[in-house]
Parts: structure tokens; C-alpha cells; sequence
């Protein structure tokens, strides 16, 4: 079974990944817990500021546009086994998106497309 981490602050499109997800789904309220998740060996810290739940994860979801995310993602290190990142942000941010293909998400997707494949990213 696939476990997700995700930080998706916004309360509605957060509700649509809790109901694609179901309780394979850990969400993270800081960009500093959405780090330390992502560090070297580091598993989903439920004292850390998600909604519960700890151990290691298959896909982190993020919401692109919020401040300090392509930062936390940046702090992934290369060499080490690591889960598979997918982000979503504006269609029309083409810098921001651009920006997180480098910081190292896995895939980079408008936020439209995003929620059109959500079932199948989380399956």
C-alpha cells in the first residue's frame, strides 16, 4: 500500500487529497516538518506537525506555492533511497514550476492536472 506524505495547507484542495487518500495519508502543516521528513533516513514524525501517523513513505505531495517548500525539497539528499515527489502549482507560474523541477521534485504538475490524475497518483 502506498503511503503519502503530503503538505497541502489549503483546507479544500487538502480535503480532496484526504478523500483520494484515505489513512494512507500523512499531512504535514510546516515546510520544517515537510523537511525533516525528507532528510537523510528520516520517517513522517507525527510530533512534527502532521495529522498522525510515522514511518516511511512512498510519494510526498506538495503544494508549490508556498513559501519555503522548494527549500525543504532542496534538502533531500541524492545518494540515499528516497520517496518520489509530485508537485502542483499554477499553470501559468512557468518559474515556480521550473524552480521545483530543480529543486528535485520527480514530477511537476499544473494544479488542474494535478487533481485530474489524483486517484491515480495516490493508487
Amino acid at each position: 500500500m502506498t503511503r503519502v506524505l503530503a503538505f497541502v495547507p489549503d483546507l479544500m484542495d487538502r480535503s480532496k487529497v484526504a478523500a483520494a487518500g484515505g489513512d494512507r495519508v500523512v499531512f504535514v502543516a510546516t515546510t520544517t516538518a515537510l523537511a525533516a521528513a525528507l532528510g537523510p533516513g528520516a520517517p513522517v514524525d507525527a510530533d512534527a506537525g502532521s495529522d498522525g501517523g510515522s514511518g516511511p513513505v512512498d510519494l510526498v505531495v506538495v503544494d508549490l506555492s508556498r513559501p519555503g517548500v522548494l527549500d525543504a525539497l532542496g534538502r533531500r539528499t541524492p545518494l540515499e533511497p528516497r520517496p518520489r515527489v509530485v508537485g502542483f502549482g499554477s499553470h501559468v507560474d512557468r518559474d515556480l514550476l521550473d524552480a521545483a523541477r530543480s529543486a528535485g521534485c520527480d514530477e511537476v504538475l499544473a494544479r488542474s492536472a494535478f487533481f485530474g490524475r489524483l486517484g491515480d497518483l495516490l493508487a
